[in-house]
């Protein structure tokens, strides 16, 4: 029997490519998703695992009343999520974050996508612009691009392509970390899903450790690339040590904070900063350490690292690295639906957007998914208002964001989800006795105030929608 419908093809099988293509098929649509892992690797990847994590295996904070993540987390639930149902299936403790079995995860997403009768997974690259028969594409080829599909699309938009550097933390054998040095904390006890409040592993250092270990860092050989690689870092995952070379304080306000922690090995003492590792699978068994990614190179790694006090005698099951990613100038080259404005039947999500992190990519998924079975349905589907987490954050990829700030280059780079990226409430938060609040208390006030207005306007828009 023919399908009442022509297939949606989705290039990439990663967090976007594997949300969208579930989006499409639970909307009625037949959707071709091709991926060319394994039969292409990258740099990154290490299995043919649709959806698998290359960086961090957190998918950050669930706090949907505070943070902005936590609100993208509560809309892509609510959308019925392939990316959340399977990121809650597969958790594992981490304070407040929503962190998951990384191996677990993708070998769901996977399942689910192979299981749906609608859905066909080609392994197979796509080695330049798709075929012209290919009316509804869309590209979500994340950060590691096809280099032959990356230069049709740089051909086709004009735009020269701009690359920075995601970053791989090391990961650790549990085993292998000296407890009577170390221990167990999420940083203020706080709990998440599925942790207890003590979920970390928690590593002091004084300061002539801190001052020697930053020392090393700055001085430590490190990855060298061509001249046409060295392009600017993504503020939200600097490697460790060029954090260091920006100031010798900056570790200390950054992944090597101290507060929210006490050390009870000798909790008189407070830590002049502290190193905190995150449990990486189900098992327990990996810890990733949290911020560092790194291009030092391996060996640099190992003697730097091993300064950290607990971590002497570690065994590393990953070391760090650097991957290059790509992303379009997206208000310039993409319209309000996410199609490309130079040939409209090329929609795009993910990374290659210039949205930043799991969630985000998964989100843009997501709404090219429904957009793009919307279109093969015969009807258009708006974007999610402003005031939403995703709204914003597609408000940002498609004309959030200025041209340039000055003379010189245009200045839209990769964005996580926050609350900056939503409009201002007009309110004045006030104290159950009347009082006008300030400083913190007000900052919680008005986050709850965008966090509740997006859950009632999202609310509102799934039912037109």
């Amino acid at each position: 029997m023919k399908a009442p419908f022509k297939p949606v093809h989705v290039i990439g099988g990663g967090l976007a490519g594997s949300e969208a293509a579930w989006q499409i098929a639970q909307a009625g649509v037949p959707v071709v998703v091709h991926e060319m892992r394994p039969l292409r690797a990258t740099d990154a990847h290490k299995t043919g695992l649709c959806a698998e994590l290359v960086c961090s295996n957190s998918f950050r904070s669930d706090d949907s009343e505070t943070n902005a993540v936590g609100v993208i987390h509560r809309e892509l639930r609510a959308m019925g999520s392939l990316v959340m149902r399977c990121a809650d299936a597969h958790q594992v403790p981490a304070g407040g974050a929503l962190a998951v079995d990384r191996d677990g995860f993708a070998s769901a997403v996977t399942l689910a996508l192979e299981s749906h009768p609608l859905i066909e997974l080609r392994r197979e690259e796509i080695a330049g612009l798709p075929p012209e028969e290919w009316d509804n594409v869309i590209v979500a080829t994340g950060p590691l691009t096809s280099p032959a599909l990356a230069e049709a699309i740089g051909a086709l938009t004009g735009e020269a392509e701009l690359a920075f550097y995601d970053a791989i933390a090391p990961i650790v054998h549990a085993d292998s970390i000296d407890m009577t040095k170390a221990w167990f904390q999420s940083r203020y006890d706080k709990a998440g899903p599925g942790g207890t409040g003590a979920d970390y592993i928690n590593c002091p250092l004084d300061r002539a450790q801190y001052d020697a270990f930053v020392d090393a860092l700055i001085e430590g050989p490190k990855t060298q690339f061509k001249d046409f690689e060295k392009t600017p870092y993504f503020d939200g995952c600097l490697p460790i040590e060029v954090m260091a070379e920006r100031g010798r304080e900056t570790l200390r306000h950054g992944p090597m904070k101290p507060v929210g922690l006490t050390n009870p090995h000798n909790p008189t003492v407070k830590p002049y900063a502290i190193v905190q590792l995150r449990q990486d699978n189900a098992l327990g068994t990996l810890y990733n350490m949290v911020g560092f990614q790194t291009k030092l190179l391996y060996g640099a790694q190992v003697e730097t690292f091993r300064r950290i006090p607990g971590l002497e005698r570690a065994e590393f099951a990953r070391l760090g690295g650097l991957h290059r990613n790509t992303f379009l100038n997206s208000p310039k080259t993409l319209d309000t639906m996410l199609r490309l404005k130079a040939q409209p039947r090329l929609r795009f999500a993910g990374q290659i957007t210039g949205c930043e992190g799991y969630v985000e990519s998964a989100a843009v998924g997501l709404i090219a998914g429904r957009m793009a079975a919307a279109e093969r349905l015969g009807h258009e589907l708006p974007p999610p208002p402003q005031t939403t987490a995703i709204g914003a954050l597609l408000n940002h990829i498609t004309g959030g964001h200025i041209e340039t700030i000055d003379a010189g280059p245009r200045s839209f780079q990769p964005m996580n989800v926050n609350f900056g990226l939503f409009p201002p409430v007009d309110f004045s938060p006030k104290a159950p006795n009347g009082k006008r609040l300030r400083g913190p208390e007000k900052a919680i006030a008005k986050k709850r105030a965008l966090s509740s207005r997006a859950e009632t306007d999202l609310a509102l828009w799934l039912k037109r929608a």
